[in-house]
């Protein structure tokens, strides 16, 4: 049995690394004595930003083989909302494999009978909304904003 704490991978898909240190100081909050440790980490590969369909297709694989190498983490989050590569990811690891846009919806579902979405531009939503279709979960969606 190791001695170290369990580890948490959150991974951002895309190669900003404004972004991941962004992620990095909203996580501080989570991370206590004798908790997890929380390890924020860039796909290189990825593109500057996950704004269309074929962003989110560019980094299934790479987010996969990240996964795959990782022998270190017990978990691991894909932070990012469209959930790129979520189900890659789950079938090249026994480890849990999280993605923020099915944990947040579920999260909401759980909280209130409809739920709604902002989304960072006008070019996410159909993309989002697809995915809601795909979850079966639109009857219960209030609708999506850009910022």
């Amino acid at each position: 049995m190791s001695d170290s704490p369990p580890r948490i991978r959150v991974i951002n898909p895309n190669s900003n690394e404004d972004v991941t240190r962004g992620l990095d100081a909203a996580l501080e909050p989570l991370r206590f004595p004798n908790g997890p440790e929380i390890v924020c980490s860039t796909l290189a590969e990825g593109p500057f930003g996950i704004e269309t369909q074929a962003d989110v297709e560019s980094v299934v694989m790479p987010l996969g083989r990240m996964v795959e190498a990782d022998n270190s983490s017990d978990a691991f989050v894909i932070a990012c909302y469209s959930d790129p590569g979520l189900h890659v990811c789950r079938e090249g690891t026994a480890r849990p494999v999280f993605g923020i846009a099915e944990c947040g919806v579920l999260t909401a579902l759980a909280r209130a009978g409809r739920f709604g979405v902002i989304a960072i531009s006008q070019r996410s939503i159909a993309r989002h909304r697809r995915y809601l279709l795909q979850m079966g979960l639109t009857y219960r969606f209030a609708g999506e904003r850009p910022l």
